[in-house]
Protein backbone atom coordinates (compact mmCIF):
# COMPACT_ATOMS: atom_id res chain seq x y z
CA UNK A 1 0.00 0.00 0.00
CA UNK A 2 1.07 3.56 -0.60
CA UNK A 3 -0.44 6.87 0.37
CA UNK A 4 -1.20 9.90 -1.74
CA UNK A 5 -0.92 13.31 -0.13
CA UNK A 6 -3.19 15.96 -1.68
CA UNK A 7 -2.59 19.60 -0.78
CA UNK A 8 -4.87 22.54 -1.37
CA UNK A 9 -3.67 26.12 -1.50
CA UNK A 10 -6.11 29.00 -1.07
CA UNK A 11 -5.56 32.73 -0.67
CA UNK A 12 -7.47 34.47 2.11
CA UNK A 13 -8.70 38.06 1.93
CA UNK A 14 -9.81 39.56 5.24
CA UNK A 15 -12.64 41.58 3.69
CA UNK A 16 -14.05 42.77 0.38
CA UNK A 17 -11.95 45.94 0.67
CA UNK A 18 -8.82 43.77 0.27
CA UNK A 19 -9.99 42.32 -3.05
CA UNK A 20 -8.75 43.70 -6.37
CA UNK A 21 -11.34 46.19 -7.66
CA UNK A 22 -12.53 43.94 -10.52
CA UNK A 23 -13.10 41.04 -8.13
CA UNK A 24 -14.81 43.33 -5.60
CA UNK A 25 -17.19 44.47 -8.36
CA UNK A 26 -17.85 40.85 -9.38
CA UNK A 27 -18.51 39.85 -5.76
CA UNK A 28 -20.89 42.80 -5.38
CA UNK A 29 -22.86 41.48 -8.35
CA UNK A 30 -22.96 38.06 -6.67
CA UNK A 31 -24.28 39.69 -3.49
CA UNK A 32 -26.99 41.52 -5.43
CA UNK A 33 -28.14 38.38 -7.26
CA UNK A 34 -28.03 36.40 -3.99
CA UNK A 35 -30.86 38.63 -2.78
CA UNK A 36 -32.99 37.33 -5.68
CA UNK A 37 -32.54 33.66 -4.78
CA UNK A 38 -35.66 31.53 -4.47
CA UNK A 39 -34.91 29.49 -1.35
CA UNK A 40 -38.12 29.16 0.69
CA UNK A 41 -37.22 25.64 1.88
CA UNK A 42 -33.56 25.83 2.85
CA UNK A 43 -33.63 29.55 3.68
CA UNK A 44 -30.06 29.58 2.36
CA UNK A 45 -29.50 32.10 -0.43
CA UNK A 46 -26.57 31.83 -2.80
CA UNK A 47 -25.43 34.17 -5.56
CA UNK A 48 -22.80 33.62 -8.25
CA UNK A 49 -21.27 36.00 -10.77
CA UNK A 50 -19.01 34.82 -13.59
CA UNK A 51 -16.64 37.01 -15.61
CA UNK A 52 -16.09 35.79 -19.17
CA UNK A 53 -13.15 36.60 -21.43
CA UNK A 54 -15.47 38.64 -23.68
CA UNK A 55 -16.21 41.00 -20.76
CA UNK A 56 -19.73 39.69 -20.17
CA UNK A 57 -20.92 38.71 -16.71
CA UNK A 58 -23.27 35.79 -16.14
CA UNK A 59 -25.29 35.72 -12.92
CA UNK A 60 -27.11 33.02 -11.03
CA UNK A 61 -28.97 32.51 -7.77
CA UNK A 62 -30.17 29.25 -6.30
CA UNK A 63 -33.65 28.19 -7.37
CA UNK A 64 -35.41 25.67 -5.14
CA UNK A 65 -38.41 23.47 -5.75
CA UNK A 66 -40.75 21.66 -3.38
CA UNK A 67 -39.92 18.48 -5.28
CA UNK A 68 -36.38 18.12 -3.95
CA UNK A 69 -33.83 17.78 -5.51
CA UNK A 70 -35.11 19.37 -8.70
CA UNK A 71 -33.86 22.85 -7.78
CA UNK A 72 -30.51 24.19 -8.94
CA UNK A 73 -27.59 25.86 -7.19
CA UNK A 74 -26.52 29.41 -8.05
CA UNK A 75 -23.16 28.31 -9.42
CA UNK A 76 -24.74 25.94 -11.94
CA UNK A 77 -27.44 28.46 -12.88
CA UNK A 78 -24.68 30.97 -13.72
CA UNK A 79 -22.29 28.57 -15.43
CA UNK A 80 -25.00 26.91 -17.54
CA UNK A 81 -26.33 30.35 -18.51
CA UNK A 82 -22.83 31.39 -19.59
CA UNK A 83 -22.40 28.15 -21.55
CA UNK A 84 -25.75 28.55 -23.29
CA UNK A 85 -25.50 32.23 -24.21
CA UNK A 86 -21.71 32.51 -24.76
CA UNK A 87 -20.62 28.97 -25.72
CA UNK A 88 -17.23 30.07 -27.07
CA UNK A 89 -16.31 32.38 -24.19
CA UNK A 90 -13.88 31.28 -21.52
CA UNK A 91 -14.67 31.70 -17.84
CA UNK A 92 -12.03 33.82 -16.15
CA UNK A 93 -13.35 34.36 -12.62
CA UNK A 94 -16.26 33.28 -10.47
CA UNK A 95 -17.51 35.01 -7.30
CA UNK A 96 -19.83 33.17 -4.91
CA UNK A 97 -21.57 34.40 -1.78
CA UNK A 98 -23.97 32.54 0.48
CA UNK A 99 -26.10 33.49 3.43
CA UNK A 100 -28.83 32.10 5.64
CA UNK A 101 -32.02 34.02 6.33
CA UNK A 102 -32.10 32.48 9.83
CA UNK A 103 -28.53 33.06 11.09
CA UNK A 104 -25.38 35.03 10.26
CA UNK A 105 -23.05 33.44 7.71
CA UNK A 106 -19.53 34.75 8.32
CA UNK A 107 -17.38 31.88 7.02
CA UNK A 108 -16.60 31.28 3.35
CA UNK A 109 -19.04 28.81 1.76
CA UNK A 110 -17.51 26.76 -1.08
CA UNK A 111 -19.49 25.26 -3.97
CA UNK A 112 -21.18 21.92 -3.31
CA UNK A 113 -19.85 18.75 -4.92
CA UNK A 114 -22.22 18.84 -7.90
CA UNK A 115 -21.24 22.44 -8.61
CA UNK A 116 -17.55 21.63 -8.29
CA UNK A 117 -17.94 18.91 -10.92
CA UNK A 118 -19.87 21.28 -13.21
CA UNK A 119 -17.26 24.02 -12.84
CA UNK A 120 -14.55 21.44 -13.55
CA UNK A 121 -16.27 20.42 -16.79
CA UNK A 122 -15.97 23.99 -18.06
CA UNK A 123 -12.41 24.42 -16.79
CA UNK A 124 -11.37 21.13 -18.43
CA UNK A 125 -13.09 22.03 -21.70
CA UNK A 126 -11.55 25.49 -21.95
CA UNK A 127 -8.12 24.29 -20.70
CA UNK A 128 -7.75 27.51 -18.68
CA UNK A 129 -8.01 27.64 -14.88
CA UNK A 130 -11.00 29.45 -13.37
CA UNK A 131 -10.30 31.71 -10.39
CA UNK A 132 -12.96 31.10 -7.75
CA UNK A 133 -13.68 33.52 -4.91
CA UNK A 134 -16.16 32.54 -2.22
CA UNK A 135 -17.50 34.02 0.99
CA UNK A 136 -20.42 33.99 3.40
CA UNK A 137 -22.44 37.17 3.81
CA UNK A 138 -19.51 38.92 5.48
CA UNK A 139 -16.02 38.10 6.63
CA UNK A 140 -13.12 36.46 4.88
CA UNK A 141 -13.08 35.63 1.20
CA UNK A 142 -11.22 32.56 -0.05
CA UNK A 143 -9.65 32.42 -3.49
CA UNK A 144 -8.80 29.26 -5.37
CA UNK A 145 -6.74 29.57 -8.56
CA UNK A 146 -8.49 26.54 -10.04
CA UNK A 147 -11.41 24.26 -9.24
CA UNK A 148 -8.81 21.50 -8.92
CA UNK A 149 -7.88 22.93 -5.51
CA UNK A 150 -11.45 22.23 -4.38
CA UNK A 151 -11.91 19.01 -6.36
CA UNK A 152 -8.46 17.43 -6.60
CA UNK A 153 -9.54 14.02 -7.89
CA UNK A 154 -11.47 15.01 -10.98
CA UNK A 155 -13.69 13.00 -13.29
CA UNK A 156 -13.57 13.91 -16.96
CA UNK A 157 -14.47 12.53 -20.39
CA UNK A 158 -11.24 10.51 -20.51
CA UNK A 159 -12.81 8.05 -18.04
CA UNK A 160 -15.76 7.37 -20.32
Amino acid sequence: MKEININTRLSVFESMQELPSDVRDLMQKAIEIRKKAYAPYSKFNVGAAILLDNGEIALGSNQENAAYPSGLCAERVAIFHAGAIYPDAKIIKMAITAGSTTSATTKPIPPCGACRQSIFEYEFRQDVPIEIYFMGETGEIYKSNSIQNLLPLTFDKNFL
